[in-house]
C-alpha cells in the first residue's frame, strides 16, 4: 500500500478534485506579478503540487500537525509536538493550525527559510543525488578519518 502512495502519477480518483483545486491555485500564482521573475515557476509549482498532495492530508485538503509529524518521521527527522507547532506557525504566520496550499507555496517561493522549506529542499536533494541509498559509503569518508 505504501508504494502506491509514492507513485507521482498515482493517487487515483480520491485525489482528482484536490488536484484540480491546486491546479487553479497554481494558475493564480502564475498570474501573480509578485512572482513574475521567478525562474521555472511553472515547473516549481508542479513539483509543489505533487509534494503537497503527497503529505498525508486531513480531509480538509490542508496539512495538519499529524501530517507534518508523519512527514518528518518519514524523513528520519522526528520532531516534538512543540517543534511541529512551531514549524506550522512559521508557515502560517501563526494564524492557523493547518497549512493551506497557498501558505505552502508562499513559503516555498518566499525568501524566508522556514524549517519546512529546508526539509523539502533536503528531501528533493536526497532524492536526486541518491535514489537508492544502499551499499557502503564512498571511500573518501574512510580516508578522511584521523
Amino acid at each position: 500500500a505504501m508504494a502506491a502512495l509514492r507513485r507521482p502519477s498515482g493517487g487515483g480518483l480520491r485525489r482528482a478534485p484536490q488536484d484540480g483545486r491546486l491546479e487553479e491555485i497554481n494558475k493564480e500564482f502564475l498570474c501573480d506579478p509578485k512572482f513574475s521573475n521567478e525562474k521555472d515557476l511553472e515547473e516549481k509549482l508542479a513539483v509543489f503540487k505533487e509534494k503537497y498532495m503527497e503529505f498525508d492530508l486531513n480531509n480538509q485538503g490542508e496539512i495538519d500537525l499529524m501530517s507534518v509529524k508523519r512527514m518528518m518521521e518519514k524523513l528520519g527527522a522526528p520532531k516534538t509536538h512543540l517543534e511541529l507547532k512551531k514549524m506550522i506557525s512559521e508557515v502560517t504566520g501563526g494564524v492557523s493550525d493547518t497549512i493551506s496550499y497557498q501558505d505552502f507555496v508562499n513559503v516555498m517561493l518566499g525568501k524566508r527559510s522556514a524549517v519546512l522549506k529546508l526539509v523539502m529542499m533536503f528531501e528533493g536533494k536526497a532524492n536526486e543525488s541518491n535514489p537508492k541509498p544502499s551499499g557502503p559509503p564512498p571511500e573518501r569518508d574512510i580516508a578522511s578519518l584521523p
